[in-house]
C-alpha cells in the first residue's frame, strides 16, 4: 500500500460532481476518458492525493486512493468476495489481533485476505487455502497489488483444505466454501483450545449444516449466528431520511470457540419446534435430542 505522492502502478479512485467513482491504475502516458473530456495521468503522477483535476472539456474530479473498501469491491473478481460489512464483522467477532495465526480456506478473490492481514501484521501468519488454480491466481494479484508486493505474513497454499492441511497450529479459523461441515473434524484438529472458528455461508440450508455439526462434534461451544446489514441515511437540511438501497443479504455468519483437547461442551437444554429432527432430518443430530426429533431426558 503505497503513501506521499502518486507513483505510477498504483489505484487511484476518480469521482465526479454526481458522487460516481471510477477506479483507475496509474500509468506514464496514460489517459482517463471521460463523456466530458480527457484526464491526463502524468498529470496526477507524482502529485499528492486529495486534489481536484479537471478533465479537457471542463468537469471536475476529486483524486483519492482506494480505501480498503472501495478497493475490495472494486478490484477483479474470479470468485464472489466477502464484502466489507461482513469482513469487518469477522475481523471483531473473530478478535483477529497483531500476531496472530490465521488459517483462511476459500479465498476466492482475496478481499477477506487483505484484511486479514492487516489485522494480524507483518509478525502473524495466515495460511490461505484455495481449491482452484485460477482463483488462487486472480487472489494472488489482487493482494500483491494492494500491499505493493507480496505480504510478508503471507501463505498461499493451493489444494483441498483437508487434503493439504499444514501441521501448524492455529488462533483462528474461517471458512468461506461451499461445505465447511466437511472440514470441521480436520480444522479442530489445528485450531487451539480457546481458538475462534468462523464459517461464512450463503443459505439457510448450509447455515443449519453448519451449526448441527458443531453441536454434534462437542468440541465448539454453543454456534452462534449472524446477518450484517447496512443502510445508508441522506441527510440535507430538513429533507433527513434513510437511501433508497440498502446492503442486505449477502452470507451468515456462525462462530463458535474451541473446548481444549478432550473436552465436551455442556450439553445446552433445548426444545425444538416439532418435526426439527424428525425422521426426514438427514444431518448430523445435536446432543440432547432423541430420534424422534425430541428433547432427551439427560438433557435437562
Amino acid at each position: 500500500m503505497h503513501t506521499g505522492d502518486l507513483v505510477a502502478g498504483e489505484r487511484v479512485t476518480l469521482s465526479d460532481n454526481k458522487g460516481r467513482n471510477h477506479s483507475v491504475v496509474l500509468e506514464p502516458g496514460g489517459v482517463f476518458h471521460t463523456a466530458k473530456g480527457a484526464i491526463s495521468h502524468d498529470d496526477l503522477i507524482g502529485g499528492p492525493e486529495g486534489v481536484v483535476v479537471t478533465s479537457s472539456g471542463g468537469s471536475w474530479y476529486l483524486v483519492m486512493r482506494p480505501l480498503l473498501e472501495e478497493f475490495t469491491v472494486t478490484m477483479k473478481r474470479g470468485a464472489a468476495v466477502i464484502y466489507p460489512k461482513d469482513a469487518m464483522h469477522i475481523l471483531m467477532q473473530a478478535d483477529i489481533f497483531p500476531g496472530a495465526r490465521v488459517l483462511e480456506a476459500g479465498v476466492g478473490s482475496g478481499a477477506l485476505t487483505i484484511s486479514l492481514l492487516r489485522a494480524i501484521g507483518e509478525h502473524g501468519t495466515l495460511y490461505s487455502y484455495e481449491r482452484r488454480d485460477d482463483f488462487a491466481a486472480i487472489a494472488a494479484r489482487n493482494v500483491d497489488g494492494f500491499y505493493g508486493g507480496r505480504h510478508p505474513a503471507w501463505q498461499l497454499r493451493v489444494g483441498d483444505l483437508v487434503d493439504t492441511i499444514g501441521p501448524e497450529p492455529v488462533d483462528r479459523a474461517i471458512l468461506d466454501m461451499l461445505a465447511p461441515w466437511e472440514c470441521i473434524d480436520v480444522v479442530a484438529d489445528r485450531l487451539i483450545a480457546g481458538g475462534v472458528l468462523c464459517c461464512y455461508v450463503a443459505t439457510t440450508t448450509q447455515l443449519g449444516l453448519v451449526m448441527d455439526t458443531l453441536r454434534a462434534h462437542r468440541g465448539f461451544t454453543e454456534p452462534q449466528a449472524t446477518e450484517t446489514t447496512i443502510r445508508r441515511w441522506h441527510a440535507e437540511g430538513l429533507a433527513i431520511r434513510p437511501a433508497h438501497t440498502t446492503s442486505g443479504h449477502t452470507g451468515f455468519l456462525i462462530f463458535a470457540r474451541r473446548m481444549a483437547p478432550g473436552v465436551n461442551a455442556p450439553v445446552r437444554r433445548r426444545r425444538p419446534a416439532p418435526g426439527a429432527y424428525g425422521p426426514d432430518y438427514t444431518g448430523p443430530r445435536p446432543p440432547g435430542v432423541d430420534a424422534g426429533g425430541t428433547e432427551e431426558e439427560e438433557s435437562a
